[in-house]
């Protein structure tokens, strides 16, 4: 299928071939009948695109900000891989379409395939021939609204939203500042609810226009004809709300809106202008000042957006989805009219010519749609005191194929999200004897970007074709963490050797699963990416610290952090804690230190958030005390660990510095590392280069079976302790 795409690096637009989106449960795969160019928003990206790295940096001080951040806690390298890689990758544009029901995912019961609905979402109703759309997402199109009336949809719902912010009453009367998409439909929302409207914008041709669709009078902000029309309007009180509608640089709306509102007025800010509020102006007036977010209530929250969780209509009256059905039964209904606004409709074809076109100013429009031809469909198929370790059992013979030392081998990744292409992807497409076959994943632009950036010779969302593939020796798994068991499975009894990222399994079941994967084909040839154990630093500072006798004590602090709102990894319910997702890196690397696997876990939590004490106990005595916090500072290293046995003390600080201390004279060093290497290097590199090994020889894999299995079991142990409040035995199962 075909999809609008942009560089953000170069700037570059491209209409790009990539594969369908695989149709997830709770959403709906949609063919694209009608999609809306935001000519507000999707413009001011395009035009940021164009701009100089400094230009960039300048218009996004938020996002420099989080670099400098990534620069303190992971060193200048990784930041700039990591930075870069999301700069010279194709992002999406586009976030509102009409099209027709083409696959129902699994429990959606609302539509059915060959319904029209309406979709919305920066990353599900993009300038693309199909998407898959999430539940609380769409809305159904009702009888009779032409698609591409019904295209208006997202837009709608966020003047919508705008238009409840500021809470209209019958006879009052309203300011649009900025009569671009949005504004003409504000002034449009505002008059079916019984309220005077006067608009303001520089541009003569959308003062006529919103006249024409229902506002009292229009005029240039710097003339004196909106002060007139407020007054005479108003009585010389001023209006009761004030929209903000506008772009730009300028602080002349804000400024007009204090000297125009009434006193104990409302002002709305809807687009993205400059706030820099005169302080006397709005504290004299006690003025009322809200943001509008979006579409609603819902936006932002993976629960309600990508998990189809709807909150309660006695408690939010309107969210995402409820505007979106709103304003398509204006629209229907005839109170509100999108066809005025529609300026220009193009061949979805020309849609690099068309951007193009409005960024240079040769067409002039407030709205554009794309219009899509009919194709031929091209959807491929795509309290507990004890917890039992798993037994690895194994029949028939490991399978190991025979292959030529001179055969390249053959890899394809299921998942190409920010891990796979900054931590081991690099590695990867510069390593001799490696062919990059075939990359799989749900959305088409991830996959046509891995495949650009890397040399993957192929790309698509059928994972079937891949695991069905005879000549692919391994399958990376590294998708989100609730799909890596069952993945994981399905690779194994395809007879694949496997790379699955951590976790391998978010619960006993799923652990279960795998083994019994293991033991029906008898193929144990599976790594997880436990990398840490095979960081450089780490390995020689081990090797100094050299064979102990007695027991040791081991600590180690994961200064974690906060997480960003929004991230998946807040997604508990499906994709487990951070702890069960991250900890195993820790555990693993505990007990490779230690040589020996935890046979009882204790675990605690602080209350009110998410900082944990982890101890584990060791067959010889040994303790290992994992303190994983998210509170504290943002500049301290992320990992810190100690060991110490038999008069020694080894130190690892964040994978930059490592020291050995011996007994003797009071803090003698018997090694520290010479020098600061010029990344943190934790493994990634060394611990690929052992898997490809093993590929390529058939010899063992990099971490024995047994150990893997060891290490998740002791991580699902720490929820179970958590819930008793005690230790949690690891009993090896018989």
């Amino acid at each position: 299928m075909k999809q609008v795409v942009q560089n953000y690096k170069s700037g570059e637009l491209a209409v790009l071939d990539v594969p369908v989106p695989g149709c997830k449960p709770g959403g709906v795969l949609v063919r694209t009948a009608y999609s809306l160019i935001s000519t507000g928003t999707e413009l001011m990206k395009v035009s940021e695109a164009g701009m100089s790295m400094l230009g960039k940096a300048r218009s996004r001080p938020d996002q420099v900000a989080k670099v400098m951040q990534s620069v303190a806690t992971n060193g200048v390298p990784a930041t700039y891989r990591k930075v870069m890689g999301k700069l010279d990758s194709y992002t999406p544009l586009g976030y509102s379409l009409c099209g027709v029901v083409e696959q129902v995912g699994a429990g959606v019961d609302d539509v059915k395939v060959g319904d029209l609905v309406a979709c919305a979402g920066n990353e599900h109703a993009l300038h693309a021939e199909l998407n898959w759309v999430p539940k609380n997402l769409y809305t159904p199109v009702p009888d009779g609204l032409a698609p591409r009336h019904a295209a208006f949809g997202t837009v709608g719902s966020i003047a919508m939203q705008g238009v409840r912010q500021g809470e209209p009453q019958l006879g009052e009367v309203a300011l649009v500042i900025g009569l671009g998409l949005i504004g003409q439909l504000v002034v449009q929302l505002l008059t079916a609810a019984g309220v005077r409207v006067v608009g303001a914008d520089p541009d003569p041709t959308r003062c006529e226009l919103a006249e024409r669709l229902g506002a009292a009078a229009c005029g240039d902000p710097a003339s004196p004809a909106v002060e007139a029309a407020v007054a005479e309007l108003t009585d010389g009180h001023g209006v009761d709300q004030v929209f903000l509608a506008a772009g730009g640089g300028s602080n002349q709306p804000v400024e007009l809106a204090a000297r125009l509102a009434r006193d104990r007025g409302r002002v709305v800010d809807i687009g993205k202008c400059r706030l820099d509020l005169p302080w006397n102006a709005y504290y004299e007036k006690e003025l009322d000042v809200r943001f509008s977010r979006s579409y609603g209530p819902g936006r932002y929250d993976p629960s309600y957006e990508l998990e189809g969780r709807d909150y309660p209509i006695g408690y939010v009256r309107w969210t995402e989805r409820r505007n979106l059905a709103c304003f398509l039964d204006l629209v229907a209904r005839g109170r509100v009219d999108v066809e005025p606004l529609v300026s220009h409709v193009a061949d979805f074809d020309d849609a690099v010519e068309t951007y193009q076109s409005l960024k240079d100013g040769d067409l002039k429009a407030v709205a554009v749609l794309f219009r899509y031809p009919e194709q031929a469909q091209e959807q491929g198929e795509s309290a507990v005191s004890e917890v039992s370790v798993p037994e690895v059992r194994r029949t028939g013979t490991t399978v190991a194929p025979a292959r030529s030392a001179k055969a390249p081998v053959r890899l394809a990744f299921v998942g190409a999200g920010n891990y796979a292409t900054s931590m081991l992807l690099p590695h990867l497409a510069q390593r001799d004897g490696v062919e990059l076959s075939t990359v799989v994943t749900t959305t088409a632009l991830s996959a046509a970007n891995a495949q650009r950036k890397f040399g993957f010779a192929e790309a698509t969302t059928d994972l079937d074709a891949v695991l069905g593939d005879k000549s692919i020796d391994a399958v990376f798994v590294v998708t989100r963490h609730s799909s890596h068991a069952e993945l994981t499975r399905q690779a194994l009894l395809a007879g694949k050797t496997v790379f699955v990222e951590k976790p391998l399994a978010l619960t006993e079941d799923e652990l279960a699963g795998v083994l019994a994967a293991v033991e029906e084909s008898g193929n144990d040839r599976l790594q997880v990416g436990f990398n840490r154990r095979f960081a450089p630093l780490l390995q020689e500072a081990r090797k100094r610290f050299g064979a102990r006798t007695g027991p040791a004590s081991l600590r180690y602090l994961v200064n974690a952090g906060k997480l960003q709102h929004g991230s998946w990894y807040l997604q508990q319910g499906a994709e487990g804690s951070r702890f069960a997702g991250e900890g195993g890196h820790f555990i693993d690397t505990a007990s490779w230190l230690l040589d020996a696997d935890p046979v009882s876990v204790y675990a605690t939590a602080a209350p009110g958030n998410e900082d944990l004490q982890v101890v584990l106990r060791y067959p010889d005595g040994s303790t290992a005390t994992i303190s994983y916090v998210t509170t504290g500072a943002a500049g301290f290293p992320k990992e810190t660990l100690d060991l110490i046995a038999d008069g020694k003390v080894l130190r690892l600080d964040d994978f930059v510095r490592a020291s050995v201390y011996s007994d003797g004279t009071v803090g003698r060093k018997q090694w520290v590392s010479s020098r600061l290497p010029k990344a943190r290097d934790k493994g990634q590199n060394a611990e690929l280069a052992a898997f490809i090994k093993a590929v390529r020889t058939g010899g063992p894999m990099p971490v024995p079976l047994e150990s893997l299995v060891a290490t998740t079991s002791a991580t699902l142990a720490v929820r179970a302790g958590l819930a008793g409040g005690a230790p949690v035995t690891l009993a090896r199962a018989r």
